[in-house]
């Protein structure tokens, strides 16, 4: 299809039994990577210094929050400088850095990372219109995939179509195929003139993986392998076309249906375009997290871009568009080309159904931060990855805040 490629090495959180806060912990690592296996090993270095720092974060925000596991990476360049995993998967199972989870929105950066690697390779112009891929689509001679990547269409999001919540919540292991929830989009009117502000709506999204299908002749999950995985060594990270999660598995549970319940295995095909609904593990995270933030797959223009798209001062909550969907965009905090850019650091915050994670990347330390967390019966509503990753962030980078809201 094209040449080969070779690299060095959000968003809003997406909408049973009493499993018992387990006190169980793998023990903290340094120094050389492990080949291949994400595991973590006991070092006589992690006594004291940044290793124990996070690990006494992990294990004070574990209790903190009811959390039944927190999963966390954290490593300066290549180097590790601490990989580990507090509490139970399920009742007597320990949790394991080794364990897969849902990794939600990392989809839609690898996308927009994609994409941006084709404008690179000259394949597509990122001005060109959605009608030129996709000319069924309502709007679609006044979209263009820039919108689409910098969440710029107007395009109302289902997710906040109340059929469709009642739905979800009813049936929570539907398949929903692209043709279900772009039916839904469009029964609603644009939120705004295309490229005129910014809202944050997964149909982008949905949209944007089935433009790259007509744009490369390929499946989705062939593109982002190619153009993104295999470049930057996620070995362990892979499609979902099933709601199957590949062994060993991380489980999730939530109160989300008033009942605190499993849900490792409910139906995730709505949460974003078929061939990027993806689990990986804690080292894949960490390892996503330094490859998009050094712009390790695309050149600097597109690098650029991809940091900001042009949303700076966009998205004005309103009555048709109310937040965190059309939140103001500011130098400071703002959604770029697939990821957020707060402040110093470039992230995304995945959330699904009981699961809940953070990869986070400072280019000022090479620090990257990966975190995923799954509730207990107590825990909040909100992504607790995301305040132990801000808490791990004071610690070791105190001069660079990391904030997600």
């Amino acid at each position: 299809m094209r040449r080969s490629r070779t690299a060095c090495v959000c968003a809003a959180a997406l909408v049973a039994a009493v499993l018992p806060l387990g006190v169980g912990t793998a023990p903290a690592a340094a120094g050389a990577e492990p080949a291949r296996k994400c595991v973590s090993s006991p070092d006589p270095r992690a006594a004291s210094g940044q290793a124990a720092r996070v690990l006494d974060i992990a294990r004070a925000s574990q209790r903190e929050f009811g959390l039944n596991s927190v999963v966390f990476r954290v490593t300066t360049g290549q180097r590790n400088i601490v990989t580990g995993a507090l509490g139970t998967s399920m009742t007597g199972v320990p949790a394991d850095p080794a364990m897969h989870f849902r990794t939600g929105s990392v989809g839609i950066v690898y996308m927009a990372t994609a994409l941006l690697a084709l404008v690179d390779e000259g394949q597509v112009g990122l001005d060109d219109p959605l009608s030129k891929w996709l000319p069924d689509v309502p709007h679609a001679d006044e979209i263009t995939l820039r919108m689409l990547g910098s969440s710029t269409s107007g395009i109302h999001d289902y997710v906040t179509d109340p059929v469709f919540l009642k739905e979800l919540e009813a049936k929570p292991f539907r398949q929903w195929t692209p043709a279900d929830t772009l039916a839904i989009t469009s029964k609603h009117p644009l939120w705004y003139k295309p490229g005129t502000s910014f809202s944050y709506s997964h149909e982008n999204f949905q949209l944007l993986g089935a433009a790259l299908e007509k744009i490369t002749g390929q499946p989705l999950d062939q593109v982002l392998q190619e153009l993104v995985l295999d470049p930057l060594g996620l070995h362990e990270t892979r499609n979902s076309a099933t709601p199957e999660i590949p062994v060993p598995a991380l489980h999730a549970f939530t109160s989300e249906r008033g009942t605190y319940e499993e849900s490792s295995y409910w139906n995730p095909s709505w949460t974003t375009a078929p061939g990027a609904v993806l689990t990986g593990d804690i080292c894949d995270l960490a390892t996503s997290a330094r490859g998009i933030g050094t712009g390790a797959l695309l050149s600097k223009e597109a690098f650029r871009t991809q940091m900001n798209p042009g949303t700076v001062g966009l998205g004005t909550p309103t009555k048709e568009c109310p937040a965190p969907y059309c939140r103001k965009n500011t130098e400071a905090l703002h959604f770029g080309f697939g990821v957020l850019v707060l402040r110093d650091w470039i992230a995304t915050n995945p959330s699904f159904s009981g699961y809940a994670a953070v990869s986070a990347y400072l280019p000022a330390q090479e620090l990257s931060i990966a975190v995923s967390v799954t509730k207990g019966p107590s825990s909040p509503e909100d992504n607790s990855a995301s305040t132990v990753a801000e808490r791990i962030a004071e610690a070791l980078a105190p001069d660079h805040p990391l904030t997600f809201g």
